[in-house]
């Protein structure tokens, strides 16, 4: 194994591990006529009850100006819709539209796939391997984000 701190720095190999995954799904995004972002807004929103856009920027990844930018090209095509919130009128909570819902599901299953094949050539079979994989990464992140 290489000794070059890169190659041993948990930050760096977990950036370039989502890039490697992220690029071959890419493909698949952008036939959609979506960007990463877009894509990301889509999936997050996709099982969850309507959230405020900082909420949403803090879980896709993004600063909240961009993500208002992506929800306006997103709601111009009928995917997502903004709601009053219901105790806040300065606040706005966002949903997937039934269109929205429509264009994202073959994206999710397509996702999902993608993440299968990926972790079976890791020899990762089966979901408890995937849980495993999943429950560590979360742990790592929920202690990052404490600390």
């Amino acid at each position: 194994m290489s000794e070059r701190f890169v190659h041993r720095h948990l930050p760096y190999l977990l950036a370039r591990a989502s890039h490697a995954l992220w690029r071959g799904f890419e493909p698949q995004v952008r036939a959609a006529g979506l960007n990463s972002l877009e894509w990301r807004v889509l999936a997050t929103l996709s099982d969850s009850e309507p959230v405020t856009v900082g909420q949403l920027a803090l879980e896709v990844l993004a600063k909240q100006p961009t993500v208002t930018k992506s929800l306006d090209r997103l709601s111009a095509q009928g995917w997502v819709e903004r709601l009053a919130d219901a105790t806040d009128a300065r606040r706005a909570r966002v949903r997937l539209t039934a269109e929205g819902r429509r264009k994202t599901a073959p994206l999710l299953a397509a996702a999902d796939a993608h993440q299968r094949l990926r972790l079976q050539a890791l020899g990762l079979q089966g979901e408890r391997d995937e849980e495993s994989l999943r429950d560590a990464l979360l742990a790592l992140v929920t202690h990052a984000e404490r600390a």
